[in-house]
């Protein structure tokens, strides 16, 4: 999927499907999603709510919420095989490789525990340590998150925290046995702007103090833009362009990124009202023939209809377009071909 060497990949994901057995009918939620992280490297995953993001970190992670399961593919950490792992052996990748961040934090956090008894007992459950061992490192990493105070704060219960100071020991909580990556499932969203920023760059320095290698899962571009090395937009469960950030941002080759670039506001642009993509994203069980976005796409053209596009390369990127198939160029409508 790039040049990159086996060396430099951490995490490899071919060709996932998952599934959700329904009493009317098989919903396929993920449908043949591949793609590569690496390194130290943040991944974007952006689109609308139902594009499949979430699912795809939860099916990473080994989180899936029943019925749901992994009905095909393979995902691969480090080397390692973890799709399909029993759950004894799950568990012990789960936080030791791979933490995730969710978007309410009180989901995370024991209310009837003191922050500082859930970081110790996570350390000590990953990593060979003391109590006393294990407490000196929770108040580092608290200090490393920036909770001020952090040995005063250290038996303080979350409900004595704010919003942003719960998700920053959320994130202490994710990197307690230094996971190699971190699932961010809209850890932004329930913030608001000032301290969605804190976190943002918070994030960023611990991927560069740490190589920890980062998955972000998020509607918004604005996040992506200012956080991701490269981003996948996901569109009705499978991958509709991935590419390198700058590229996908400023000039985006499916017309589903198209329009989710026209709807981001331009602040040197005063009067233009925004673009819209008409329509909605199709349902599980009415998903239409050939490619899921063609009854929403103003670009459209004859195989749109019937086949379904596989992604394939345009410049730096990897598009899921038959806009960029060389084998319908003489079909491609006027403006699109110029």
């Amino acid at each position: 999927m790039s040049d990159q060497t086996d060396n430099d990949i951490l995490l490899s994901v071919r060709d996932l499907v998952v599934e959700f057995p329904t009493r009317h009918a098989l919903l396929r939620a993920i449908d043949g999603v591949s793609f590569d992280v690496r390194r130290g490297e943040v991944l974007g995953l952006v689109g609308e709510s139902g594009a499949g993001k979430s699912i795809t970190g939860a099916a990473i992670i080994g989180l899936l919420e029943p019925p749901g399961r992994i009905a095909g593919g393979t995902v691969t950490l480090d080397g390692q095989r973890i799709d399909g792992l029993p759950l004894d052996e799950m568990r012990k990748v789960r936080g030791k490789k791979i933490a995730m961040i969710f978007q309410d934090p009180l989901t995370s956090l024991n209310p009837l525990y003191s922050i500082g008894r859930q970081l110790v007992e996570t350390i000590q459950t990953h990593m060979d340590m003391s109590e006393s061992e294990a407490r000196a490192r929770a108040v580092s990493l608290l200090e490393d998150v920036g909770i001020p105070a952090a040995s005063e704060r250290l038996d303080a219960f979350p409900h004595e925290f704010s919003g942003g100071m719960r998700q920053r020991v959320v994130i202490a909580l994710a990197l307690a046995a230094e996971p190699e990556l971190i699932i961010a499932d809209e850890p932004t969203t329930a913030l608001d702007v000032s301290v969605q920023a804190q976190v943002i760059a918070l994030l960023k320095r611990l991927c560069a103090d740490r190589g920890t290698s980062v998955i972000l899962v998020t509607h918004d571009m604005g996040v992506i833009a200012e956080t991701a090395n490269r981003v996948a937009v996901m569109y009705s469960g499978r991958i509709a362009e991935i590419g390198p950030v700058a590229d996908v941002v400023h000039e985006p080759h499916h017309p589903y990124t198209v329009g989710l670039m026209g709807a981001i506001p331009d602040l040197d642009t005063e009067g233009d009202r925004l673009a819209q993509i008409q329509g909605a994203m199709p349902r599980l069980d009415r998903l239409p023939e050939g490619c899921a976005f063609n009854p929403r796409c103003p670009r459209r053209f004859e195989p749109c209809a019937t086949k379904r596009p596989e992604l394939m390369p345009v410049g730096a990127s990897l598009a899921s377009c038959f806009l960029h198939d060389p084998a319908y160029a003489d079909l491609l409508p006027r403006e699109a071909a110029e």
